[in-house]
């Protein structure tokens, strides 16, 4: 234990419970690089074997808590690093953790950084940390946090020669559960929200947030906080709305955890942006220290820090069970009438020629059938000589009067309409999950130049089911997809392309039951699993 002057910041000399040389060890670990152990393996072995009968007595004080919890052992290995957040005027914190050999090699290296890199990201989102210590202890649950103190779980595996080793899944989850219980000293320790009556509001914020210290300490981690980590949750038939009492979720994780945390994730990233979303993220955090917010009091401090109307988001993702499914239905291409016949009729020609002609006469003109007035020539007339696209003089004088009839303004704009001679599209869309969000297209031109186009959820305001978009190209359109980010968690990607693409799938090799045969499945499986089995060995034989 840590006992630090409030005013100074300075140690105070802890008694007899360190000896003299841990003690020091303590003093450097406050501006230490790395963490430095406080109690050495050795030393905890020592205790370990030591038994004794004599008693300590401990006072704890602490401010601003709502709960409290501790945890003695005498079989504690004990590192510590100090972390300086911001100028100096700010708190200083000794970054601590605190666990027996069987963590080893694994909490040495990565609790206490852990530790430290959760608090200087949770506090350039939302505001410092405002205790002495951070502690990170091994067991006695997976996780649970308290103020200043969290408990984590994960454990090395002993192998025959003594040494321990780790999987990746295991380095994984201790750095992720240090991140999520810091991270719930924050939320909801300090932003003090009912758990009970709401859970979201204290797993779902954290989860958002260890999702963004998590992705910035390694991406290539499975967070489960992507958009696209939550549709097939989305559209399962055994889900509650987020704002459904604690007691009643059904499934608390992707309920309470996942859909919120993916929820705000998509507000900043796709509908916010960054600044606005973080500036009132950061309001809210600061205004609610140490109070009681309800999810009211978040909603609406959200609209107010930013000065944008969420009602409709906070009403579809959060109080019903509606998902995003938003189909890209089809695309009507057009181009603008010029009025001139000359123009206007050969490209109507041009479009009826592009039809496939008809089986009947195809066949008949194999068969060298000529029709009657191929055998007869003496009865053609114009109309045999002309089709209903040729321009007759009648239609030209037409023209003229029209043109002579416009204002001078408007026959420039048209005849400026005709000499750029634009592409037109109109893209019809349909909401099928019922979810309204933004509209993201990535359109791809028939010189393979692309871009992207952001249309805000305002276009569903009149028609939630189904909407227009109008598309103006100097180059013909090739290509239209859909959300190409996979940012507003859409469960159906398949109907976000147009054309329509091949879906994709795969095809496995099958032996019936009871028939002789080669057993291509059966080798695959077999092959997978060797596979999988040498993988495992190799992690553990790297660490």
């Amino acid at each position: 234990m840590c006992i630090r002057d409030s005013s100074t910041g300075a140690l105070q000399n802890p008694g007899q419970v360190l000896t003299s040389e841990q003690r020091q060890r303590l003093r450097e670990a406050e501006d230490s690089e790395r963490p430095v152990f406080v109690v050495t393996a050795e030393e905890a072995l020592e205790n370990e074997k030591e038994g004794t009968d004599e008693t300590k007595t401990w006072h704890f004080t602490a401010e601003n808590v709502r709960d409290f919890a501790w945890a003695s052992s005498r079989k504690f290995i004990w590192d510590a690093k100090g972390y300086q957040q911001g100028g100096d005027v700010r708190p200083f914190v000794m970054a601590m953790s605190f666990y027996p050999k069987e963590g080893e090699p694994l909490w040495s290296s990565y609790s206490t950084e852990s530790i430290i890199h959760t608090m200087e990201v949770y506090s350039r989102f939302s505001f410092d940390y405002p205790y002495p210590t951070a502690q990170s202890v091994n067991g006695p649950v997976g996780g649970m946090e308290y103020p200043m103190i969290t408990f984590n779980g994960p454990r090395t595996n002993l192998q025959d020669d003594g040494s321990r080793t780790y999987s990746l899944a295991t380095k994984r989850g201790l750095i992720g559960v240090v991140i999520h219980e810091v991270g719930h000293v924050y939320f909801p320790m300090i932003v003090n929200s009912d758990e009970r009556q709401w859970t979201w509001m204290d797993e779902g914020l954290n989860s958002y947030m260890d999702g963004v210290a998590g992705r910035e300490w390694d991406p290539d981690i499975p967070w489960g906080v992507e958009p696209s980590d939550i549709t097939a949750y989305m559209q399962s038939q055994n889900q509650v709305p987020i704002m459904t009492q604690s007691d009643s979720v059904l499934n608390l994780g992707p309920n309470a955890y996942s859909k919120p945390a993916v929820a705000l994730n998509i507000l900043r990233e796709t509908i916010m942006g960054r600044d606005l979303f973080d500036f009132a993220f950061k309001q809210y955090s600061n205004l609610w220290m140490f109070k009681r917010p309800t999810p009211a009091d978040f909603f609406r401090t959200m609209e107010e820090a930013s000065g944008v109307d969420l009602d409709w988001f906070w009403r579809g993702w959060f109080y019903s069970t509606d998902h995003v499914d938003i189909s890209l239905d089809r695309i009507y291409e057009m181009r603008l009438d010029t009025e001139n016949p000359d123009i206007d009729n050969a490209r109507s020609r041009a479009q009826f020629e592009d039809k496939p002609s008809s089986l009947f006469v195809e066949r008949n003109a194999a068969e060298g059938r000529r029709t009657w007035v191929e055998r007869n020539p003496d009865v053609r007339d114009f109309y045999d000589d002309n089709d209903i696209y040729t321009v007759t003089n009648k239609e030209r004088n037409a023209y003229n009067d029209y043109m002579e009839g416009l204002e001078p303004w408007e026959k420039t704009a048209l005849e400026r309409a005709v000499a750029e001679d634009k592409n037109y599209y109109v893209l019809e869309f349909s909401n099928l999950g019922g979810l309204v969000m933004p509209i993201i297209l990535q359109v791809t031109y028939a010189d393979d130049s692309s871009e992207e186009i952001r249309i805000p959820a305002e276009i569903w305001r009149r028609n939630p089911e189904q909407v227009r978009k109008l598309l103006v190209s100097d180059i013909p359109v090739k290509e239209v997809i859909l959300d190409p980010h996979w940012e507003t968690a859409d469960v159906d990607i398949e109907n976000n392309y147009y054309p329509r693409r091949l879906i994709p799938s795969r095809i496995e090799s099958f032996k019936s039951e009871g028939r002789s045969g080669f057993a291509a499945r059966d080798l695959m499986q077999e092959s997978k699993s060797e596979l999988k089995s040498d993988d495992e060995d190799e992690n553990e034989d790297d660490q």
